[in-house]
């Protein structure tokens, strides 16, 4: 099948991109004390130099002491922090490419490092790290309030650096997640409560403060997923009435993209229909959608962490759904941490160049 849908330009609002490919966001723990080096900068200007649309960087932390549990994950506040974001956004421009900071707050989720714990208190909804398993204590109305102007601050600080567009992490049972989910959201405030409307509010004010903070025409993206890293069958919505019950609120607030991720893209999302995650919602929401998962490779990422190795797979599946509309761009994550040419070998129809994906790759800047 060819591969010309994945090569469209995609516009909207002022953003404007020479292809439908996006780099999904990867943690890599390669920038020392919180701060981008200029191999982190080169890293990605590698990508968008080898046409990749739109860079959406690693989860980079806002201004909360404990918004990171790995002390070599880049910060997004600071002086030293921001300069050096500065250099990664004139890196990827000079290199022909368009990037999105992702804003990230872990909430309750342990430190990755024996060795290390967060300068501060852990942030969660209901001192809560996953059903049933207590860790720390609930957030107060004034901590709640100080990381929704976190969040905000983040994207302005974004916009004034150059960015293109802004990506906010709400998926993967994160911070933002914990509060969409039941089993970690046990609020009887504002922010909480049995239904999904009750407990998207706190990512609709977060919303809400990032688009105050950059305006109208700027893009801004929300990662989203039913799956957690607590618990990888989670569904926070059952039936397409409750996906619309979570998602119409984000995007009345101002979300304008929907990143939507799942394990492998393919899966439908409810029975009765094909659609995946990111074509549903689309269509209950009719904003332009991201998907993603285990896109170009055999296996999902899951596995990889065990040290399972990927063989390069067919994008048929993928651009089916592409030309039929289901969604609008496609996120890209593995095979483009392996081989930072992988878009231009899919361009050219070198798919006998594409390499496998080595858990190896991880550790690297490639």
């Amino acid at each position: 099948m060819s591969v010309d849908a994945l090569f469209k330009p995609f516009t909207f609002k002022g953003l404007t991109l020479p292809n439908r490919l996006v780099m999904a966001p990867m943690t890599r723990s390669k920038s020392p004390g919180g701060v981008p080096t200029p191999e982190v900068s080169s890293y990605y200007a590698r990508r968008a130099a080898a046409e990749i649309g739109l860079i959406i960087t690693e989860g980079t932390g806002v201004a909360r002491p404990a918004s990171l549990n790995d002390p070599d994950i880049p910060r997004f506040h600071g002086e030293a922090e921001l300069a050096a974001w500065k250099t990664v956004v004139d890196d990827v421009h000079a290199a022909g490419g368009y990037i999105a900071p992702q804003l990230w707050h872990v909430g309750a989720v342990r430190s990755r490092r024996p060795d290390w714990s967060p300068p501060g208190p852990y942030d969660s909804p209901s001192g809560l790290s996953s059903p049933g398993h207590q860790f720390g204590q609930p957030m107060t109305d004034a901590e709640v309030a100080d990381a929704i102007a976190a969040f905000g601050t983040a994207a302005g600080d974004a916009k004034r650096l150059g960015f293109d567009s802004v990506e906010l992490h709400g998926a993967h049972g994160y911070l933002i997640d914990q509060f969409f989910w039941e089993g970690t959201n046990l609020r009887d405030d504002a922010f909480g409560g049995p239904a999904l409307p009750e407990r998207a509010r706190f990512a609709a004010e977060i919303i809400r403060a990032v688009r105050a903070a950059v305006g109208p025409d700027f893009p801004v993206i929300i990662r989203l997923s039913q799956w957690k890293q607590q618990d990888f069958t989670a569904r926070l919505a059952e039936t397409p009435a409750a996906m619309t019950a979570w998602l119409q609120p984000l995007v009345d607030a101002g979300a304008d993209i929907l990143h939507c991720s799942q394990r492998r893209f393919w899966e439908p999302e409810f029975d009765g229909s094909d659609l995946n995650f990111a074509g549903w919602a689309k269509k209950l929401t009719g904003v332009p959608t991201i998907t993603v998962g285990s896109v170009g490779l055999s296996g999902d990422f899951i596995n990889a962490y065990g040290g399972e190795t990927s063989k390069p797979a067919s994008l048929d599946e993928l651009v089916r759904r592409l030309d039929r509309g289901d969604f609008d761009l496609v996120a890209v994550g593995r095979a483009v941490l392996q081989d930072p040419n992988w878009a231009v070998k899919v361009h050219q129809g070198r798919q006998d160049e594409l390499m496998d994906f080595s858990p190896a790759a991880m550790a690297t800047l490639s």
